[in-house]
């Protein structure tokens, strides 16, 4: 079964999520503590909302053309998105990333003695192979460089092979590592060599403000929200054998 837009076409969970120009990815507004109008009267005329996908696609794009340790992120296929925060707090998660797909790029997984598959997910025809999620507001309150840091943490996860999974580190520890405080030192120094003479510094100058200042400047913010993929039974033979004739990796 193939579902569309954001499920709700359908009561059965599909294998596939589709959005493209007749059926959009859904969108929402990040609304600030206390404010519940869209557009303050001290916004100037013509002053769109803020989109924090699209400028988040954007910064994510640069950053990895100019660092040679993210080159292999291929933006076309990640979808960035944003998660309400369910409190204020400055503390907690930042951002996530989500793989599409299982170790090693495999589409289907094994448990028992049922396999399973990851929702697949395709924008315009093209199949995402991550989900990149940021916690607004909370990730906008934090300071300028922990951003960019966050930033580049989630982006170097993505496996260097680019087929789905996550980078994956030797020992116990195999997502960051044997030391975390190591890893984001790390990320650290990338981010400083990223801002080092950078030619368009405006590409990230919205991360110099918090979500207060952003919402003021633009009479709102807003962004893609999507459901995160589900772990989907295919131990029937015609679903999995069309699922695995479908497996491919992106260009």
């Amino acid at each position: 079964m193939i579902g569309s837009g954001n499920g709700a076409c359908n009561h059965t969970l599909p294998l596939e999520m589709r959005w493209d120009v007749d059926c959009p990815l859904p969108t929402r507004w990040v609304i600030p503590e206390g404010r519940r109008h869209r557009v303050p009267p001290s916004v100037p005329e013509g002053v769109l909302p803020f989109d924090f996908s699209a400028a988040m696609r954007d910064l994510c794009r640069d950053v990895t053309a100019r660092c040679e340790y993210l080159s292999h992120v291929l933006m076309p296929h990640v979808l960035v998105s944003f998660t309400p925060c369910r409190n204020r707090s400055r503390y907690g998660l930042q951002a996530r990333v989500t793989p599409l797909r299982f170790r090693d790029g495999a589409l289907i997984r094994q448990h028992g003695s049922v396999e399973y598959q990851v929702q697949r997910f395709f924008v315009d025809g093209r199949e995402m192979f991550y989900l990149l999620t940021f916690c607004l507001p909370r990730f906008l309150d934090q300071p300028f460089e922990e951003k960019l840091i966050t930033v580049f943490h989630e982006l170097y996860h993505i496996s260097p092979a680019f087929d789905g999974d996550l980078r994956r580190h030797p020992g116990r520890y195999a997502v960051h590592s044997h030391s975390k405080d190591g890893y984001d030192s790390r990320m650290a120094e990338l981010v400083k060599a990223y801002l080092a003479d950078h030619p368009n510094p405006e590409v990230f100058g919205f991360l110099r403000h918090g979500y207060r200042e952003l919402w003021d400047r633009h009479g709102g913010i807003h962004g893609i929200v999507v459901p995160r993929p589900k772990l989907l039974p295919v131990g029937w033979a015609p679903l999995r054998i069309a699922a695995r004739s479908q497996e491919n990796k992106p260009a």
